[in-house]
């Protein structure tokens, strides 16, 4: 069915082209000399085209078939490059053409077909010679390809810094502000109004340990937006739907798609859970505090008996807890320990120690002036 339907196409075709050319060359010569000879011949060279049409048909279309699998193949083995090269000749080619064409269709009678011809010439020669400099056409490409993505990580490192936003006990803890002129944190320090609220709030505490905190946030703060006058951001957008303070910094921090400031385990640990980044102050500490190994020795004072029975609590320069069995009865004095475990959470990190003993089983003793840490 479909290869009748085949022959039938290119036999209309045919006698379409030849009905095309009689009408153009033949017709007019035949009503002026051959007026009866008109339809006669009309009909008779239609048959004939429409007999060669289809008989013209099958060779026409085995060959479209060999040449289609033919192309198939070799573009089958070629590579990606190699296509892309003779399709931009082949674009290229055509677009010459068609400007050429525009100029040569104007020429009378043969205008039309000779822009026809310039067009498949031009395509040819185009496919041809990007088939051959595919390789510079190629290299073109990836060479723009690697300036753009120069251009993006230029663009990349030169863009903002992430703003900071300080949280309400990060300001209290007062650390923040040697961080930040020692360049560990960068870009501006964005302050919410309703942070600064509830700093006055704190500030205004009948409570006086409270009041202390809240006034002392207020000075570090003072302090900062002097000696950071264009980092100190403060901004004044609140959200009315939301009642908590945390909830509000995470909202905020997610709306400018900044990193939150803190030192509060909790909200951390919220933050987290809702995949906004944060920078906890007590991490940054732990981080760089000394490393102290199991089975190191340090002088150390004792400073005021542990929670447990006969155990005896000093601290570090950082401020690491340092909890030594058997040390109550030392309250005061400097002596020998050998560490024994360290426990580190999120809050901080808690050494393990027991007194070193000499030969004669007392305890080894030391001076301030021995203080190893």
């Amino acid at each position: 069915m479909l290869k009748r339907l085949v022959n039938l196409g290119f036999a209309l075709v045919f006698i379409a082209i030849g009905i095309f050319f009689e009408y153009k060359f033949l017709c007019p010569w035949l009503i002026v000399n051959h007026p009866n000879a008109y339809w006669p011949t009309l009909i008779a060279s239609s048959a004939i085209l429409a007999a060669i049409g289809f008989l013209v048909a099958p060779i026409i279309v085995d060959a479209v078939k060999r040449a289609a699998e033919k192309s198939a193949n070799r573009l089958s083995s070629m590579s990606f490059g190699d296509i892309m090269g003779c399709v931009i000749g082949l674009i290229a080619g055509l677009i010459i053409a068609s400007l050429i064409g525009v100029a040569v269709a104007r020429i009378k009678i043969v205008g039309p077909y000779l822009s026809i011809a310039i067009i498949i010439i031009l395509g040819y020669i185009g496919f041809i010679v990007g088939s051959r400099k595919k390789d510079d056409i190629v290299q073109i490409f990836t060479a723009y390809r690697g300036e753009r993505s120069e251009k993006r990580e230029k663009d990349k490192s030169s863009g903002k810094i992430t703003p900071k936003i300080l949280d309400t006990s990060v300001i209290i803890d007062g650390r923040i502000a040697d961080i930040y002129r020692s360049g560990f944190i960068e870009g501006d320090l964005i302050v919410a109004k309703f942070v600064l609220e509830e700093l006055q709030h704190i500030a205004d505490s009948g409570d006086m340990l409270k009041r202390n905190r809240g006034r002392g946030g207020l000075d570090i703060l003072n302090m900062m937006q002097k000696d950071f006058a264009d980092k100190i951001v403060i901004t004044d957008k609140d959200y009315s739907d939301i009642i908590e303070v945390d909830a509000k910094l995470l909202r905020l921090t997610q709306d400018l798609k900044g990193v939150i400031v803190t030192n509060d385990f909790n909200l951390n640990k919220i933050a987290q859970l809702q995949g906004v980044k944060v920078l906890n102050i007590n991490e940054l500490s732990n981080a760089v505090k000394p490393v102290v190994l199991p089975g190191e020795e340090m002088i150390i004072q004792v400073i005021k008996e542990g929670k447990e029975s006969k155990q005896g609590v000093a601290y570090l320069d950082d401020g690491t807890m340092i909890v030594i069995e058997n040390g109550k009865n030392y309250v005061g004095k400097f002596i020998h320990v050998v560490v024994t475990s360290i426990l580190q959470t999120a809050a901080g990190r808690m050494v393990f120690a027991r007194p070193k003993y000499a030969k004669n089983g007392n305890v080894i003793e030391g001076s301030k002036e021995d203080v190893s840490f």
